[in-house]
């Protein structure tokens, strides 16, 4: 008997938190952009990042030990670090829109605002990457309600499936879910999955994504692709790397980056919980995670708006992160199938169906 589904919340999207908002700047001409999303009334913060080369801003001021208590905006960026710049737009916006910290008289609002990166750069544009001004247009187009998903935002240069050659690759894009609790609980996602892995389907196990075969339609997964190869192969990569100073330049990216928010209460602390606990639903959607080379980052987000005793009631943080790692893995596949095609890399959809025969024109 298949389990029953677990809900949604009428959008089926991080904006299903209130007050929650999503805005996006997109280059599809060089394949990169950036999201925001916002609490403009203050959200209490956490993060994970069990990535092994993680681009981010301002992180350490989510650790609970650290005084910040509030953060009002989460950058998810392309262009690797030069994407970070749009950070500064984030919080300049925020401060001419009057959101941010009182800081004294005649001293202009501090918003505090995080993010993180994904590597963007082989597709499209290599120079190309979200700028001051690019920060400052997401805030002015963020929004509640429906969030656009796919090959936009921050999802505009992802791919997946890059344990292959270029020409293997599948284009990936910004996804979304949320899980509702009949208590009021929410908690949503949004997820760039940007990985050198596969992805797949964490409820049924279906191979969604992964390094295109010599067959339309078919792929490889990367675990056979790492298996085959024989030691002497791995070997020769190092070294061509040594000779080449090519540093980490020719190692595979493999970054997924996002949010998840709650209208819970939580502490620091407790927020931190619910992103490493929601980076489940990361792991059971993308194969490998984590590796050496990639900044796989996700935020928690706590509004506050349900003030439950989560820190007398271990159970029901237990219950907002299992949400939360639901969230992840549907955002990650709806990412996936929302995607289309972008600079000769077609993206899952597209990859599986069969191309139109033209019909020969009659007189």
């Amino acid at each position: 008997m298949a389990p029953a589904p677990v809900p949604s919340g009428p959008l089926d999207a991080i904006t299903d938190v209130p007050g929650i908002k999503v805005g996006h700047w997109t280059d599809r001409r060089r394949a990169t952009g950036c999201t925001v999303v916002l609490a403009p009334d203050g959200a209490s913060p956490g993060y994970t990042n069990p990535g092994g080369a993680p681009g981010t801003i301002d992180t350490d001021l989510l650790r609970p030990e650290n005084r910040i208590p509030l953060v009002h905006a989460v950058l998810l960026s392309g262009g690797s670090a030069y994407g970070l710049e749009a950070a500064a737009g984030v919080r300049a916006q925020l401060r001419d829109d009057g959101i941010g910290f009182g800081m004294g008289e005649g001293i202009t609002l501090m918003p505090i605002v995080v993010g993180a990166i994904v590597f963007d750069l082989g597709l499209g544009s290599g120079s190309a990457y979200p700028t001051i001004e690019s920060g400052r247009r997401a805030v002015r187009r963020a929004k509640g309600g429906r969030v656009e998903q796919g090959s936009v935002g921050v999802g505009t240069g992802c791919t997946v499936g890059k344990l292959g050659a270029r020409d293997r690759w599948i284009k990936s894009g910004l996804g979304t879910a949320s899980v509702r609790h009949s208590s009021g609980l929410v908690v949503g996602a949004i997820v760039a999955p940007n990985a050198v892995g596969d992805v797949y389907d964490p409820d049924t196990g279906e191979l969604l994504a992964a390094p295109r075969g010599n067959r339309r339609g078919s792929m490889t997964p990367a675990n056979e692709l790492l298996l085959r190869k024989p030691l002497a192969d791995y070997l020769a990569e190092a070294d061509q790397m040594r000779r080449t100073q090519a540093g980490i330049a020719d190692v595979p990216t493999n970054t997924t980056i996002g949010c998840v928010a709650t209208n819970a209460r939580l502490t620091k602390a407790e927020a931190t919980r619910l992103a490493i606990m929601a980076n489940d639903g990361l792991s059971a959607s993308i194969r490998p995670a984590h590796t050496p080379a990639d900044g796989d980052t996700i935020f928690a987000l706590a509004t506050g708006e349900l003030d439950l005793p989560v820190d007398q009631t271990p159970n029901l943080l237990t219950l907002l992160g299992s949400m939360a790692a639901t969230a992840v893995g549907r955002a990650i596949v709806n990412g996936i199938n929302s995607a289309t095609g972008l600079a000769g890399v077609p993206s899952a959809r597209e990859w599986r169906s069969r191309p139109r025969r033209s019909r020969p024109r009659t007189g």
